[in-house]
């Protein structure tokens, strides 16, 4: 399951991406309201969590943009006691608001309240040409085979890639993905986790079909076996 978290403050953007990736979603992020809006409409997120003051666009106005062709539900970062934010988010549509400061616990609570209300609390498997990942169950199916659970890092790495499928993502990307922040890990680590992937999702690790190098820059999954033929 997609959340789109909108933020102009860095560490509190990576600080709730990192707490929703614990929580098994799959988070995108955009740093001001007009790209918010374009990623909204290119991802199609299950919840977006937009903060009220953004860049461009203010986070109100994507709100209500948003909510004119959308009922994804929406969570608001207001800063305390901005009572009118709070209306206001209210008025433009939103479904909930958070106060800053916050913890993690509380914002993933909030995430699975407003997950629930909308019937989407439990992620749905994520099926994309050959493929079919159960977050709940942390397996993967390949072409309808037997599920193949994975660790949580190779989960991770197989959400990205199925997110963005027969596109190259550069490793510093994945890096930051699969390992929650930057800083963490690095090429060879993910390049042994690759290997152990593909060791789960290729008939032949050697020769790889879907997870392909791509030489100086990163890793594409192709998803289908169409497009996994040379």
């Amino acid at each position: 399951m997609k959340i789109l978290v909108v933020d102009d403050d860095l560490e509190l953007s990576n600080l709730i991406g990192y707490a929703l990736r614990q929580a098994g979603y799959l988070v995108v992020e955009a740093a001001d309201g007009q790209a918010a809006l374009e990623i909204f409409e290119r991802e199609a997120p299950a919840l977006v969590i937009l903060d009220v003051n953004l860049p461009r666009l203010s986070g109100l106005e994507v709100c209500r943009r948003i909510r004119q062709e959308s009922n994804v539900p929406i969570m608001m970062l207001t800063v305390r006691n901005a009572e009118e934010d709070q209306v206001q988010a209210l008025d433009m549509g939103a479904d909930d608001y958070l106060t800053k400061p916050f913890s993690p616990r509380t914002l993933s609570a909030r995430v699975r309240a407003l997950l629930r209300r909308a019937g989407d609390e439990r992620p749905a498997p994520l099926a994309v040409g050959d493929f079919s990942l159960d977050l709940e169950l942390q397996s993967v199916s390949v072409r309808g085979g037997e599920p193949v659970r994975l660790t949580k890092l190779e989960l991770r790495l197989l959400q990205i890639l199925l997110a963005n499928a027969g596109h190259t993502l550069p490793a510093e990307r994945l890096l930051a993905h699969v390992w929650c922040s930057r800083g963490s890990g690095d090429r060879q680590l993910l390049k042994q986790l690759v290997h152990r992937l593909r060791q789960k999702i290729e008939t032949d690790a050697a020769e790889p079909r879907y997870l392909v190098t791509v030489s100086g820059v990163g890793y594409s999954l192709r998803v289908g076996a169409e497009d996994a033929r040379d």
